[in-house]
């Protein structure tokens, strides 16, 4: 585990809600390897003595979960317009926080972890981790979506990080098309779309990672098998 805020820690081990964990910093109630801790002081919960009223805080085990986001949902904890969250499919575990986003019509695969450093490697842009979508749009015939993404497509100035594509004719004058992507913009697949003039009509994110959707319904979650937790741990060295 990575050095986080201590009142980060103390709310991710289940003790307070980081508020009140603010509050116990101040009362001096709060130290770290026998020395009073501060607000904005940083600690490893595997490595450094944390203790409040001189009873240690045990760092809570690791958690990762794979859900099946369902249309509608929204990624967030609360939401001013009150539509439902995701964090309403999943048991409550401090410090659960997603990797990555999925807008409010997009479904598919998101992950949510306590993990820092683990959720940082699958979404910050220098670790490349790739992204797999199915995206169903009209607009364009097949061999036009082909020829046009056969070649760079630019957005905000910088090429999309396309690794392989997949198109093919679907009912109607629809079009199936597969991307799998190296970076994790803001709702990049569809201003790809947009950029080549098609219209979404679904877009379903099926892996991140090493993991992927597979069968899980929609609304469903599951926690990580030990195949797919190695692969993250090996990702990660």
């Amino acid at each position: 585990m990575t050095a986080m805020r201590v009142q980060r820690a103390l709310a991710r081990a289940g003790v307070a809600s980081r508020r009140t964990s603010e509050a116990l910093i101040r009362a001096g109630r709060v130290q770290v390897n026998g020395q009073v801790a501060t607000l904005g002081q940083s600690a490893d919960p595997e490595r450094d003595r944390i203790t409040i009223d001189g009873r240690r805080v045990q760092a809570a085990p690791i958690r990762w979960l794979a859900l099946h986001k369902p249309i509608g949902y929204v990624v967030s904890r609360r939401d001013p317009e009150g539509r439902p969250t995701v964090f309403s499919l999943l048991p409550e575990i401090p410090g659960l926080t997603y990797v990555g986003r999925l807008d409010v019509m997009t479904s598919g695969l998101l992950l949510l972890t306590t993990d820092g450093d683990g959720a940082n490697r699958l979404t910050h842009p220098r670790y490349g981790a790739e992204r797999s979508y199915r995206v169903l749009v009209h607009g364009r015939r097949p061999d036009e979506i082909k020829r046009l993404l056969a070649r760079p497509v630019m957005i905000d100035r910088r090429p999309v990080a396309l690794r392989e594509v997949q198109v093919r004719a679907a009912e109607g004058d629809r079009t199936d098309v597969r991307l799998v992507l190296e970076e994790g913009r803001y709702r990049i697949v569809r201003r790809l779309c947009e950029r080549l003039g098609l219209k979404v009509e679904r877009l379903t994110r099926l892996s991140h990672g090493p993991v992927r959707l597979g069968r899980l319904a929609p609304g469903r979650w599951r926690p990580l098998t030990r195949i797919e937790l190695a692969a993250l741990r090996a990702a990660r060295d």
